[in-house]
């Protein structure tokens, strides 16, 4: 159970506190003010006090500590967590210290139905939405005047059945069901080109705009694909572990359907390579740097949205490249150098190419940095992901289906 949340802006300055159980003092924050500034981007998310535990998350500028009196399951409490960033930002549309003290008011209440004497109560977006009107422009002007709160009056119809993450009584006169099956390749690749690790991270995200209380199955092709998985709440996990099917009444609106991971290497699909050739010289004279991209079994789909980054060495004080495709900019101060190339059109691959300037003296043996690679292919799944159908029951008329698939970056590192 969590006794008490505090939200901490970069400062280390704590700008929100609600307590359920008791009311544990500020201070405790110290712990994990110590530990982030030991580390600053590398924040241990469980931290044991003497009296207390806290668990943390940093998301959007601002770092959420949970404390507690008593042992509790870590995972819990930060999936609690990123549960309260989510609904921020479904109702402020972001979840940083400025909008967060824009709207105390609407957050403590918030927090007041999520958590329930330390137990989560209220977490889904559709039930907290008829709880606490979202805050708008003339309800904040309407509130202020007449001395009234956001705070519905009447219990949300699904908070008493058993689907409480769907209200009953939806209505519309287009019936809609839209799935995005996201994909981020997670991959290292050495300096010869050959992969060292690579794994793929995945979620299907859903737009369900469905009258009455349908129940959906989703079907895929491949399901044995998937090495992990982790569901939303509404999918009847038997049947999944049963025939590998997604049976589902689901939410009204958006909400994840499920996440996923594969991390057998032989299924992964290295979509992007890099060709790279950086001479670095110590004598005062000028380097080289000759960098090519271009595409890898992306099965016919472009590559869109490429974007190279590359932390250069410390001895590196300037870069004068020329670029085919695309602009580029270096920092001499971070020394990182950012190329946006944008999408690839074949045959002409990508190139930059230029002078490097080396400091005079400075030891260049062991300057050996890596390319983050960004990129975005849609209309594909480079695990091979496919979904088969989408069947619903409990409703007689029928619905717009749309599959769409993206394939992202994710953490895609380039050794050089």
């Amino acid at each position: 159970m969590i006794h008490s949340l505090f939200i901490i802006n970069p400062s280390g300055d704590v700008f929100l506190e609600k307590h359920w159980r008791s009311v544990i003092p500020r201070s405790v924050c110290d712990y994990y003010l110590e530990a982030q500034r030991a580390s600053p981007y590398d924040v241990p998310p469980v931290l044991a006090a003497p009296h207390h535990y806290l668990i943390s998350i940093q998301r959007g500028g601002v770092a959420l500590v949970a404390v507690s009196k008593e042992e509790v399951a870590p995972l819990f409490v930060i999936e609690f967590l990123h549960r309260v960033v989510d609904t921020f930002q479904d109702y402020f549309s972001d979840c940083t210290e400025t909008i967060i003290k824009e709207n105390y008011v609407v957050v403590y209440e918030l927090l007041d139905e999520m958590l329930d004497n330390g137990f989560p109560l209220a977490t889904e977006s559709n039930i907290l939405k008829e709880l606490i009107k979202p805050p708008n422009i003339l309800r904040t002007i309407a509130n202020t005047v007449t001395g009234k709160s956001n705070v519905s009056s009447i219990l949300p119809s699904g908070q008493l059945s058993n689907v409480p993450w769907r209200r009953s009584g939806v209505k519309y006169a287009n019936n809609e069901a839209y799935f995005d099956v996201i994909e981020e390749v997670d991959a290292i690749i050495d300096k010869s080109g050959a992969t060292v690790s690579a794994e793929i991270q995945g979620y299907i995200d859903c737009c369900i705009k469905l009258s009455g209380m349908p129940d959906l199955t989703l079907t895929f092709v491949n399901p044995r694909l998937f090495d992990d998985v982790s569901f939303h709440p509404c999918v009847r996990f038997k049947r999944w572990e049963s025939e590998r099917i997604l049976s589902f009444i689901p939410p009204d609106g958006g909400f994840r359907l499920m996440s996923y991971h594969i991390g057998s290497q032989s299924v992964v699909a290295i979509p992007i390579y890099v060709r790279h050739n950086l001479t670095l010289r110590s004598n005062g004279e000028q380097g080289r740097l000759d960098l090519t991209v271009g595409p890898k079994q992306t099965m016919g789909r472009v590559l869109e949205n490429v974007a190279l980054e590359i932390c250069m060495p410390k001895c590196v004080l300037n870069c004068s490249l020329t670029a085919n495709q695309g602009k580029y900019s270096y920092d001499p101060v971070s020394k990182v150098l950012l190329w946006d190339i944008g999408r690839i059109e074949l045959p002409k691959l990508p190139n930059i190419r230029g002078s490097v300037s080396v400091a005079s003296g400075a030891d260049t043996s062991g300057a050996n940095p890596s390319i983050n690679v960004h990129f975005t292919i849609p209309q594909l799944a480079v695990s091979g992901l496919r979904v088969s159908r989408l069947d619903m029951y409990g409703a007689k008329y029928k619905p717009f289906k749309g599959v769409k698939y993206v394939t992202k970056a994710g953490k895609f590192h380039v050794r050089m």
